[in-house]
């Protein structure tokens, strides 16, 4: 059995690897999988505290996120199809308003 200090350091790991993305990266698609990759680390979080206690709360949780994401990726990804068709680029930096 693994221990739930090694699930909860990939998680940290994932979460701070998805924050460097977010923080560093210019392009809006890459800046949506790095979001996606913290969420998904919360989601190892929460199921190695479900495994730990033994119940089925933390799938509950991961499930709500897993659909909030999906949400957030089709919503995220019409947004940069809809910039992208008018500005001609999804560099986060050329995007300073979504005026015309």
């Amino acid at each position: 059995m693994v221990p739930i200090n090694y699930y909860l350091f990939l998680a940290a790991a994932l979460f701070c690897l998805g924050m460097f993305g977010v923080l560093v990266r210019r392009n809006a698609l890459i800046v949506f999988m790095c979001v996606e990759l913290m969420l998904n680390a919360a989601n190892l979080t929460f199921l190695a505290f479900a495994r730990m206690r033994g119940d089925s709360i933390g799938h509950v949780s991961a499930f709500f996120v897993i659909a909030v994401a999906a949400a957030e990726a089709s919503i995220g990804l019409a947004i940069v199809i809809a910039v992208f068709r008018s500005r001609g680029s999804v560099n986060i930096e050329d995007i300073k308003t979504m005026k015309h």
